[in-house]
C-alpha cells in the first residue's frame, strides 16, 4: 500500500485504507490499532514539520507489519524520544512510536524515512 498524504484528509483516508487492507489480511485487531496510531502520529508530523506532505507505505513482512513515512524535513528524530509531562499539549508522538514499534529507524536520503515494524 503506497500513499501520498498532503493534508488531514489525505492522512484518514491513507489510514482507513491501511486499516482495512491490514485487517483483510488477517492482522490482529490491536495490532492494526497500533499501525494505525504509530502510523497517525508519523504523519502529523510530517505533515506539521515536513514540508506539508509525506509519501507512506504499509506492507506485510513475514510476520510483521512494516511501515515507512517520508518527508521532506531534516529533522533527525532523537535516540531515545522521552514522554512529555501529562498536562503537556504535545510531545508524547514519538515515545508512543517507539513504545508501540519492535524496532523503529529512519534514513535522511532525500528528507527523512522512519521505518517502523509493529508485530
Amino acid at each position: 500500500m503506497k500513499f501520498q498524504v498532503d493534508d488531514i484528509r489525505a492522512l484518514r483516508a491513507a489510514l482507513e485504507s491501511m486499516c482495512s487492507a491490514l485487517e483483510a489480511q488477517s492482522v490482529p485487531e490491536n495490532a492494526v490499532f497500533d499501525c494505525k496510531l504509530v502510523a497517525n502520529e508519523l504523519l502529523i508530523n510530517a505533515l506539521r514539520h515536513g514540508g506539508g506532505h509525506a509519501l507512506f507505505t504499509a506492507e506485510m513482512q513475514a510476520d510483521e507489519v512494516v511501515i515507512r513515512v517520508r518527508s521532506g524535513s531534516s529533522f533527525r528524530p532523537p535516540e531515545k524520544p522521552a514522554c512529555s509531562d501529562v498536562n503537556a499539549e504535545c510531545g508524547r508522538g514519538l515515545f508512543l512510536v517507539d513504545a508501540l514499534s519492535a524496532s523503529c529507524s529512519y534514513s535522511e536520503t532525500d528528507g527523512i524515512c522512519v521505518v517502523i515494524r509493529i508485530r
